[in-house]
């Protein structure tokens, strides 16, 4: 028997509440005394099963959670006739029939009903996982939304001290474009607001000298701020242009309807390229001013979505670059047009030049450290898979370049292995907030050079989707991002796990008579006081 969705998972029951030494019933709802009870859906459904199935006689009930292949992916062979919007609705009303790649069953469950389960289902006797234990433990995340502040982290605001916010600069006249044209401006999610995007589209879209504003959508969310002020820079006449991409995983249906209202209001909507996810994070204004038109960039290295701008870490530059921003032209002529440009200036860009571009940075690390020695690496990702980018590294110790990797889920790469990578560490941060900003640091003899972008080394970004890596031109961001962000990485003795050539992960401690230090923690206060500009 399937159960539905829409369900709870944990269905509230009466507690019992305490009575006083007195023999007093206390008063109030029993979460005023720290007490709420909660009963699984499936044991009440168990209960009262008699009742589901009338004139049958209940011999036993089992749950059991299937897990089906849910990474749909379009047919995208016929480009001629091909309608990507129609086709991904087609795509993704197969979901509930993907095949079983997992069943968790509990330990109540006999072999020969398990049998009959897997044949059932059409799965093989290894898809069966025995959990003793909760089964779908994802469900869990519906105690999250309990009213218990006492349960819960204090909530914390990011910091919103933008410039272009203050009174002063407001009264002045001038506006975020303003600022930006003076100056590169680095934001830090979820330290700082999200509402600095929004303060970007905004104001352009009801500026009278913007003609373009131009974006990429991978993961809006829902309940966007960006939706309503890119309808209304369309309303007022200006070009705006969008590329939402349909294939983001689980996000697909958010994601069509979001283009359909686009649509329907006259934005132009592109849905990318066949055979790739576009997961760069984009947005250009294009601005007419008293020299002539002037473009202004955002690149990030998080989705525009406010509702994981919250609890996801990322960075992201505004830059006036006329060098970035020819670029990113370019890479937007190729997303809503009919350009197939590979090669760029500045960016890199996947699919054609992100793997090989980094290689080469790492290369030219390796040959500034033979000759001036002092070569240092620092890379910070989300995952470390591809072996090319691997190997690179492996080559870069054994010719003795220091290397520090911040590699937050999966990493290939072995460390501190005698005569492979002895120069190497990585450690994993995990705590209150998602680590996922992507920057590549490298020493280059004194002159640092940093990079940020969507991208992280595996397989899937540099070879299957159109990524896009930036160079931080201001070098007081060069500064701040090695030694207001990476070195506070690489301090941290609280959220830290560090990589052993073994293959385990061990806790990082602080030294004796060494407080704790906690990153995330550290960043919150920071950000409150100081603004990250070029």
């Amino acid at each position: 028997m399937k159960v539905p969705a829409l369900l709870p998972r944990f269905v509230p029951v009466p507690a019992n509440v305490p009575e006083a030494e007195t023999g007093t019933v206390l008063a109030g709802p029993p979460e005023l005394h720290g007490v709420q009870r909660f009963t699984l859906l499936e044991e009440l459904i168990a209960a009262h099963m008699g009742r589901l199935f009338p004139g049958s006689r209940v011999v036993a009930s089992y749950p059991f959670h299937l897990l089906r292949d849910s990474d749909v992916e379009p047919d995208e062979d016929d480009e001629e006739s091909l309608n990507m919007l129609e086709v991904m609705k087609e795509t993704i009303s197969q979901r509930p029939f993907g095949s079983t790649v997992r069943i968790d069953v509990d330990t109540t469950m006999p072999n020969a009903v398990r049998a009959w389960l897997v044949e059932q289902v059409h799965a093989m006797p290894q898809d069966v996982y025995v959990v003793d234990g909760l089964l779908g433990l994802e469900d869990l995340i519906q105690l999250g939304s309990l009213n218990r502040p006492d349960l819960k982290d204090l909530p914390v605001e990011p910091a919103t001290n933008f410039p272009w916010r203050d009174e002063e600069y407001v009264n002045s006249g001038k506006n975020i474009f303003d600022l930006i044209r003076e100056r590169d401006v680095l934001l830090h999610l979820p330290y700082q607001s999200f509402g600095a995007v929004v303060d970007f589209v905004g104001q352009a879209s009801r500026d009278a000298d913007v003609v373009a504003i131009k974006q990429t959508l991978y993961r809006l969310g829902k309940n966007s701020p960006l939706i309503p002020a890119l309808i209304a820079a369309r309303d007022d006449d200006t070009q705006v242009a969008v590329l939402v991409e349909l294939k983001a995983r689980f996000d697909e249906e958010n994601n069509i309807e979001w283009a359909q209202t686009l649509e329907t209001r006259g934005v132009h909507v592109a849905y990318g390229l066949a055979g790739l996810k576009t997961h760069s994070k984009l947005t250009m204004v294009v601005r007419r001013e008293a020299d002539g038109l002037r473009r202004y960039c955002h690149i990030g290295t998080g989705n525009y979505n406010a509702g994981t701008a919250r609890i996801y870490e990322d960075i992201g530059i505004f830059t006036s670059s006329n060098a970035i921003a020819d670029d990113v032209t370019d890479v937007f002529n190729v997303l809503t047009g009919y350009a197939d440009q590979r090669e760029f200036n500045t960016l890199w860009v996947a699919p054609h030049a992100m793997r090989s571009k980094l290689l080469e940075r790492i290369a030219a690390e390796v040959e500034s450290h033979r000759i001036h020695g002092k070569g240092h690496i620092i890379l910070k990702m989300n995952s470390l898979v591809d072996q090319d980018t691997i190997r690179a590294l492996y080559a870069a110790s054994q010719a003795g370049v220091k290397i520090d990797l911040i590699v937050r889920g999966i990493c290939c790469l072995r460390p501190g292995v005698k005569g492979v990578s002895e120069t190497i560490t990585v450690r994993s941060l995990v705590g209150r907030y998602l680590e996922h900003s992507r920057i590549f640091y490298f020493a280059n003899n004194g002159e640092a050079r940093v990079f940020i972008g969507s991208a992280d080394a595996m397989e899937r970004n540099f070879d299957r989707r159109v990524e896009v890596i930036a160079e931080v031109e201001s070098q007081n961001l060069v500064r701040h991002i090695r030694e207001q962000i990476l070195d506070m990485y690489m301090a941290d003795t609280v959220n830290a796990r560090e990589l052993k050539s073994s293959g385990d992960w061990k806790a990082v401690k602080p030294r004796a008579g060494e407080s704790p230090f906690d990153v995330q923690a550290w960043f919150t206060k920071y950000y409150r006081k100081h603004m990250a500009l070029g």
